[in-house]
């Protein structure tokens, strides 16, 4: 399996815009849904808009996840804070048929390379519903550590869910 990771170019509207509603409902089961005006090819392609934007201003890069070319997820650093920090938050998401096969895992590991090589970060965190066992196991198999457990911090769906906070080191 040859797993890649790649910034959002023009070229891959469509192929975002189907990913995306193919795994729209699977995604809101975890994360706030987003507006509606997105799953459109005027909403993806301002959202290809917005990710190189950010990526030349060092606030956010973002990754597509390829398993031999074919997009299975999405993973990103966001909130990226250099003075004093050098840190950003990680995200990712993988497909509905793409989970439990250990892509998150390996998507994780080539993302916190660019993070640690590329983009020069030192700290990534990461939030993850208790629920979410999946995603707490891609965690601490790449090597996070839990550091904090916020309770009732997440509302999705008129629901407040507890969040747990994991972080990883680059060196300095």
């Amino acid at each position: 399996m040859n797993l890649t990771l790649t910034p959002p170019q023009w070229d891959d509207m469509h192929e975002m815009l189907a990913f995306e509603l193919a795994n729209r409902a699977f995604f809101e089961s975890w994360i706030n849904a987003r507006p509606d005006a997105y799953y459109s090819v005027d909403g993806v392609t301002r959202a290809i808009e917005t990710a190189l934007q950010e990526a030349r201003e060092d606030h956010t890069y973002q990754y597509l996840v390829r398993e031999n070319g074919l997009l299975v997820g999405r993973l990103n650093f966001t909130q990226v804070r250099r003075r004093y920090y050098h840190c950003a938050s990680l995200g990712y998401r993988m497909g509905a048929e793409y989970t439990g096969r250990g892509l998150a895992r390996q998507a994780v590991a080539l993302g916190l390379q660019k993070a640690f090589q590329d983009h020069g970060l030192l700290r990534i965190e990461a939030t993850v519903r208790p629920e979410n066992l999946g995603s707490v196991r891609v965690l601490e198999r790449s090597g996070f550590t839990q550091y904090g457990h916020s309770r009732k911090s997440f509302l999705l769906h008129g629901q407040w869910f507890d969040m747990l906070h994991f972080e990883i080191h680059g060196s300095a």
